[in-house]
């Protein structure tokens, strides 16, 4: 979320689970791989035509649950025992909020509008990216980024064309369904929590809840997330065709590039080789960590360079095959910080990629015309 958790939830314990198989490989650039554990099935399932079999009908019975789970939960109940949040005025220096981001270790922030006493939406990595995009395009206005405020994104927004800063909000009390579905429909990858004082009948931000955090109170408080037994090679979950790659020597600006272009928050690295080997992930939040200080020079560095310069806590690369189960996905969220999966092969070939919001996407949608 929009600051550093200190506390997770109060819930109950999970059910004992099987001992989990990690595959740890070092990536070039020392970070390790996590796979979730995979069971592996004898040959592939039988599914009559215009049938539903065993294994489709617990799928469907564990997403109902899930479902029925999030509607009698409000957005109140996903939030930490203990939290901080970080809010920026629109007032704020872009150079300040990217040192402040990079200090607390967040990657977005609510917005507040001291003049007006009023929510202004939320600054994530694709703001800063637009500001990048910005100056890129009219670099005869790089000497006065110092001087450039967050107030101003709007005025590049429009400059760019693209999609403005995430106002979507859900009140704390009304059902988490209803804050995953607003994320769903706007693409989110995040919502605030915006309440009204009593007293001054002024908005208030809350908190952020993230999709991270939905899907571990999920994986966390619903133990049918276990019936999610089919694996990923029978599912319409994730993307595996046109997939945006680049290489060591790519420059950093050719992956902004695409990042803007497929409107997504990663590209894969692969060897060079044309084996299509995976070596790492240059992720949106990378850029942060170029940028700070209000320095823009790294942007011209090359994707292996700009690697280096992660932190040492960097989580690493986790990664599923297309025989792993939503149900081990799940596990994996539960214990782990996670942002997406890299779908690869026993050879460490790409084959997809699946997000946070795939994931979403799918336990909400799926089958529930039929409910």
């Amino acid at each position: 979320m929009s600051g550093a958790d200190t506390a997770d939830a109060a819930v109950p314990p999970a059910a004992p689970l099987p001992r989990n198989n990690l595959l740890h490989s070092g990536s070039p650039l020392g970070h390790a791989f996590v796979t979730p554990r995979t069971y592996l099935e004898q040959g592939r399932p039988t599914m009559p035509p215009r049938a539903l079999t065993a294994a489709d009908r617990e799928q469907l019975d564990g997403l109902k649950t899930i479902r029925a789970f999030l509607k009698v939960r409000t957005s109140y109940d996903v939030l930490p025992l203990s939290f901080r949040l970080i809010i920026f005025d629109t007032a704020l220096l872009v150079k300040k909020s990217l040192n402040i981001l990079i200090q607390n270790g967040i990657v977005s922030a609510p917005l507040w509008d001291s003049k007006t006493s009023t929510f202004a939406g939320l600054l994530t990595t694709s703001d800063y990216i637009n500001v990048i995009q910005y100056y890129w395009q009219n670099p005869e206005q790089l000497a006065r980024i110092d001087q450039f405020r967050l107030s101003s994104l709007r005025d590049i927004e429009r400059s760019l064309g693209v999609s403005p800063i995430e106002t979507i909000s859900v009140h704390p009390e009304r059902p988490l369904y209803e804050a995953c579905r607003k994320m769903l429909e706007s693409r989110a990858r995040r919502i605030p929590i915006v309440d009204i004082d009593d007293e001054t009948r002024r908005t208030t931000v809350v908190s952020v809840i993230t999709q991270y955090r939905l899907l571990k109170f999920i994986a966390v408080n619903v133990k049918e997330t276990q019936m999610l037994r089919k694996p990923l090679k029978d599912l319409s979950v994730g993307t595996y065709k046109d997939l945006a790659t680049a290489y060591m020597d790519t420059p950093v600006m050719d992956v902004i590039h695409m990042l803007v272009k497929k409107s997504i928050s990663s590209v894969p690295i692969l060897d060079k080789d044309g084996s299509g080997t995976v070596l790492n992930v240059f992720e949106a939040v990378d850029i942060i960590t170029l940028i700070k200080g209000g320095i823009y020079d790294e942007l011209n560095l090359s994707v292996g360079d700009a690697l280096l310069k992660r932190s040492d806590d960097f989580p690493g690369i986790y990664t599923c095959s297309m025989q792993d189960q939503l149900s081990t996905i799940y596990d994996t969220i539960r214990r782990s910080r996670v942002h997406r999966f890299i779908v690869i092969d026993e050879h460490r070939k790409l084959q997809g990629v699946l997000t946070l919001s795939d994931i979403l996407e799918y336990t909400l949608l799926e089958g529930e015309e039929n409910e």
